[in-house]
């Protein structure tokens, strides 16, 4: 493994060429960042501002990186997930500057290693995405936290757990939920997480999803998104929830609602995608079907209790890339993909980059706009912020013309029609 301390740890700095191809093309696809990239390139808003994040290192986190730096700002990064690290955008990062520790296929000590990594810089600024980043400062560097201006969170898990500590009087920063913008939550969960997801699941399998039993524990973005693109591809969807409203609108979407205990015995294919501990638990392992495929889209690795599957199982072997075969003691057999981690990540490449170009261009526009409070001597207290209509507009605005897309807009009457609390019928 190649090191150079302080400056970088990656898998292999060979495979920068290939990266850097990969970037570009994820540069082709996000117009929204690259645009942000432009306009800010010159005046720097960002300079004297040091970032530290802890996010999937794929070649759309390479290009918000690259944003990062050319507004200015020193950055040091870590992945968020052991098995979600593209090594040749790792390399690619390292080779042109960049302080990063990350390489996939890492072990838990070497995770937090290199998280402990990007903090030797001492930043001003985080960014997260499943609040790894945030909690290790919280929890080991508290003589950080007076230099730190505010932080930014990309997923649901990490906002949840960020909404308690603050609600506990825990959180000693303010942290924006990048995650909970309509224009990240809305798109990158539903139709990145549903596509991506599959994708992993194909590489991984190369099955038929057509006339398929799938199992999508959850049904909120994520789940949902996963739910529309099985059923596209002809499966019967089943959705298991501890919701009734969410299970209502499953339903009238038009699929099967059932408990997980009932799902078990009939499903071809389970994913996980609730952000919740033992979804899949042995007495579900017991009940599946020889052949059954189970994997996880959620961000931590509890959802399938691999633990439980182990305690099942005779024999273990992988028998494709991502895909291990589970020969129970009951002589079925359950393929595991990618650990039990986030398939879509480990065993594909992630979400594609036309919807990250959304969700990234807002950790952007959040990032600097806690470094601008900060010029003003301002700071936001302690809890967890959503981003503003306006931003989200401003990024969808952006998004649609990039499309070659025109909406309608409101004339002067009609938006005086609508405030107007005298009208009748």
């Amino acid at each position: 493994m190649n090191e150079k301390k302080g400056v970088y740890k990656v898998s292999d700095l060979s495979l920068a060429k290939a990266g850097k191809l990969r970037i570009e093309w994820a540069e082709s696809r996000m117009p929204v960042l690259m645009a942000l990239r432009e306009k800010y390139r010159k005046s720097k808003p960002l300079k004297g501002f040091k970032i530290a994040g802890c996010l999937h290192v794929t070649k759309e986190t390479a290009v918000l990186v690259k944003t990062f730096v050319e507004a200015g700002a020193e950055v040091s990064w870590s992945g968020c997930n052991p098995l979600s690290t593209q090594d040749d955008v790792a390399a690619a990062l390292a080779a042109d500057g960049v302080s990063i520790f990350a390489w996939h296929g890492m072990n838990v000590e070497e995770f937090y290693w290199c998280i402990e990594e990007t903090l030797r810089f001492k930043p001003n600024l985080t960014l997260d995405d499943g609040a790894d980043l945030i909690f290790t400062i919280h929890n080991k560097h508290q003589e950080l936290v007076p230099n730190v201006i505010g932080g930014t969170e990309e997923t649901t898990t990490g906002v949840h757990r960020l909404r308690s500590m603050a609600n506990a009087g825990a959180l000693k920063y303010p942290v924006i939920a990048v995650n909970d913008a309509e224009t990240k939550w809305d798109f990158d969960n539903v139709y990145g997480t549903g596509q991506s997801t599959l994708d992993g699941i194909l590489r991984a399998t190369s099955v038929l999803f057509a006339g398929k039993n799938v199992v999508v524990a959850g049904f909120g973005h994520c789940g949902r998104g996963v739910s529309l693109r099985a059923k596209g591809l002809g499966a019967n969807v089943i959705v298991t929830e501890v919701s009734p409203t969410t299970a209502l609108k499953a339903t009238l979407e038009g699929f099967r609602v059932m408990t997980m205990n009932e799902a078990a015995a009939v499903g071809d294919i389970f994913v996980t995608a609730t952000g919740v501990k033992d979804i899949i638990v042995e007495r579900h392992f017991k009940s599946m079907k020889d052949g059954a495929i189970v994997c996880n889209t959620g961000h931590y690795d509890c959802e399938v209790n691999v633990h439980d599957l182990e305690k099942l199982k005779k024999t273990v072997r992988e028998v494709r890339a991502n895909n291990e075969e589970y020969l129970l003691k009951n002589g079925r057999r359950i393929y595991l993909l990618a650990k039990g981690r986030l398939v879509n990540l480990a065993a594909a490449e992630g979400h594609p980059s036309e919807v990250m170009d959304m969700s990234f261009a807002n950790q952007f526009m959040s990032q600097l706009r806690l470094a601008e409070l900060s010029k003003k001597k301002k700071r936001l207290e302690n809890k967890v912020y959503d981003i503003s209509k306006e931003q989200d507009h401003e990024i969808a605005t952006v998004k649609l013309s990039t499309m070659g897309i025109n909406i309608d807009k409101l004339t002067a009457e009609q938006s005086k029609y609508l405030n107007d609390y005298s009208s009748g019928t």
